[in-house]
């Protein structure tokens, strides 16, 4: 196989591939057995139509097959040694396909390598986390509010669920800790995030940007549909939710590339589930906290 790779920019490259040889003609040989299996041919049997009189009627067939098995494998093979990082589906052209060779084009997408400053001993804030009394009793409040002032007493409290009255403020003093916790956590990651972003400069992939542009627009349609908007009044928003959403999809999709070149660098394994997880908790591990 060989091939020839040409970068357009940052992100684009075109690649041409040509292949000659044994593994072309046994995709041949292959294609036409099963072909011959079916063919019919008037004056020969199902099974024992002859090679040339099987070329001669499906040439173009045979031709289809070949390129639908092989040109896809001889493509991966060829992003595999040229050891790319693809974005998106290729844009294959001027294929040329002969009994005994394979050629074609091919324009792609692939991550951009992102000059990476020093992402270790990032500046973060860090404040101690404590819950007054003034605020559990203003949560008390607001809970009995919403059941029409009723006396916060312990009947009150079993009334929700706990023995008395001491085990429901202990209870939300505990809620609102974890819930002034990860409010914490969500400032230090985005100090580390608005960082990354600022020290990084680079073109983002359009095929990953209109990735993220579609995740958060789904998401929006969807936060708009349980406020109770119909269907109709979604769609008819959509343009206008899509130039709101763009600089937003651009912030998140250059932060993936950042984010992925870091557990690149790094040795971190990707989760699907967990996301970019590892690589946020090794930055906040190596973060500068600070006293």
């Amino acid at each position: 196989m060989k091939i020839e790779l040409k970068k357009i920019d940052s992100t684009q490259r075109e690649m041409q591939v040509y292949l000659e040889g044994e593994k072309v003609k046994e995709k041949f040989e292959e294609v036409f057995k099963q072909i011959g299996k079916e063919a019919k041919v008037a004056g020969f049997r199902p099974g024992h139509v002859p090679r040339p009189i099987l070329e001669k009627h499906y040439a173009k067939e045979a031709d289809e097959q070949v390129l639908r098995e092989l040109l896809p494998q001889v493509y991966k093979e060829a992003v595999e040694k040229e050891k790319l990082e693809v974005l998106n589906y290729p844009y294959i052209e001027e294929v040329k396909l002969n009994r005994d060779s394979l050629f074609f084009k091919a324009k792609l997408e692939v991550m951009p390598e992102v000059p990476l400053k020093n992402y270790r001993g990032i500046k973060v804030h860090h404040r101690t986390i404590s819950v007054t009394d003034e605020e559990v009793e203003k949560y008390l409040s607001a809970l009995a509010k919403k059941r029409k002032i009723e006396q916060m007493d312990d009947k009150f409290a079993r009334g929700l669920g706990y023995f008395n009255l001491e085990e429901l403020k202990d209870s939300l003093q505990k809620q609102i800790f974890l819930e002034k916790q990860n409010q914490n956590r969500q400032e230090k990651e985005k100090e580390i995030f608005d960082y990354l972003l600022k020290e990084a400069d680079f073109k983002v992939p359009v095929s990953l940007k209109e990735r993220k542009l579609q995740e958060i627009l789904r998401q929006a349609k969807l936060e708009l549909s349980l406020k109770g908007l119909a269907k109709e009044a979604i769609e008819e928003k959509e343009k206008e939710l899509i130039q709101q959403l763009q600089p937003e999809a651009e912030i998140q999709a250059r932060l993936q590339v950042i984010l992925m070149q870091i557990a690149k660098k790094e040795n971190i394994a990707l989760d699907q589930e967990e996301g970019f997880g590892r690589v946020i908790e090794f930055l906040l591990q190596e973060a500068d906290w600070g006293k």
